[in-house]
């Protein structure tokens, strides 16, 4: 099975404050998205995490992935140099890219770390899964709310979880809903 995440964060004391994480330190944030994502993802599972997967920590990149099942495949954020500059942390990646185009439930998608107006074959059907923005409510999710077919991946939307396509369409829903 693909799932998808993005803006995880690991280790990153101030993403709590202005995301209001409901955790009360790193270490309980680090240990709870752990516990989260081994509770989800199979050792097969592809997961496919949509940037900015560890910002500011103490520890290692490599400490965090090695923990976590599935094949892993990281989509470049612009917090991922920690990530890229590890030695070990390669081992623990299936692949590394800025952008990624898979076709998982005969949906062919596009991911990339940030919100894009146009992507590949987006005329055409396909779809956007992005990450980058959080749950901001600001000018670029009242645009990207107006593009049918993209998805915010991130985190707080999905309940700190790697989550299957048809469980991203549901939360986005959910999350667009809260506005009304």
């Amino acid at each position: 099975m693909n799932l998808y995440i993005s803006d995880l964060h690991f280790g990153h004391k101030n993403v709590i404050l202005f995301e209001h994480r409901p955790f009360s330190d790193v270490d309980t944030m680090d240990h709870c998205l752990i516990q989260l994502w081994n509770s989800r993802v199979s050792a097969d599972d592809d997961v496919y995490i949509v940037g900015d997967f560890c910002y500011r920590s103490g520890r290692t990149p490599d400490w965090y992935l090695r923990q976590l099942k599935g094949h892993k495949h990281l989509i470049i954020g612009n917090h991922d140099k920690a990530t890229l500059d590890c030695e070990n942390a390669a081992k623990y990646l299936e692949s590394v890219e800025k952008m990624q185009h898979v076709t998982a439930e005969d949906k062919q998608i596009c991911l990339c770390h940030y919100p894009l107006a146009e992507w590949y074959k987006s005329r055409h059907g396909s779809w956007l899964i992005y990450g980058h923005i959080h749950g901001a409510r600001d000018e670029v999710y009242e645009f990207m709310k107006t593009r049918e077919r993209a998805l915010n991946a991130g985190a707080c939307i999905n309940n700190y979880t790697p989550v299957s396509f048809n469980e991203l369409v549901r939360n986005n829903k959910a999350f667009q809903e809260k506005d009304s």
